[in-house]
């Protein structure tokens, strides 16, 4: 029987902190692009983080991070990683994009950073996170499009997700998900694409004027 994603995560949280990061190269770039954009005072969520390794790296430049994730073993492994490193502006919550509870425009970044392609609705997502930013401000995402080059997978995903050897994943191309991050009103300032399975990595920003 499938299991949920909470309880997926949550079984997988030990193995999947102690995996190598898959492309460095790529990883220290989106690193770099993501803390040219920040400056000391500025609020951040993340959504997603798993065990807290990116908001950890981030944590310096900013003056706090929300650090969400739907698995508990997850946010208790990055609470710890963060107590190990003496990083005392992020905090850790546990929460899905659309059960996360903030006024609107309290953020002035939100990153979402492999975590699109695992959301049953992606629109309603970003249409939360829209409204989550400040007018002005940044949502820098990273997204796997199967689609695009490992459609050969879709048949499989359905039986691993009924084994429990798999969350929920979509089958999304690269261009749809910039239509989609479009509509829902935001302004495109960078992408591009890495990797087997084509992961898109986007920088976009929510007009000044937007409410």
């Amino acid at each position: 029987m499938a299991v949920t994603s909470a309880d997926f995560w949550d079984r997988v949280a030990p193995k999947y902190s102690r995996q190598p990061i898959a492309d460095p190269e790529s990883y220290a770039r989106k690193l770099a692009i993501t803390q040219a954009l920040m400056q000391p005072d500025m609020a951040v969520l993340e959504f997603g983080c798993g065990t807290g390794s990116t908001a950890l790296e981030h944590a310096p430049h900013v003056a706090h991070i929300v650090a969400t994730d739907v698995s508990a073993a997850m946010l208790d492994i990055g609470r710890e990683k963060a107590e190990q490193a003496g990083i005392e502006n992020v905090s850790f919550r546990q929460s899905g994009v659309e059960d996360f509870e903030a006024p609107d425009a309290s953020y002035d970044m939100v990153l979402a950073l492999n975590l699109l392609h695992l959301l049953p609705d992606r629109a309603s997502a970003l249409s939360r996170i829209h409204r989550l930013l400040k007018p002005g401000g940044f949502f820098v995402s990273s997204t796997v499009c199967l689609a695009d080059r490992m459609w050969f997978l879709r048949p499989l995903i359905p039986v691993l997700q009924w084994a429990g050897k798999a969350p929920y994943v979509s089958f999304v191309r690269r261009d749809r998900v910039l239509q989609e991050v479009a509509t829902a009103g935001f302004e495109a300032l960078e992408h591009w694409t890495h990797g087997r399975a084509n992961s898109l990595f986007l920088v976009a920003r929510k007009p000044p004027s937007a409410r």
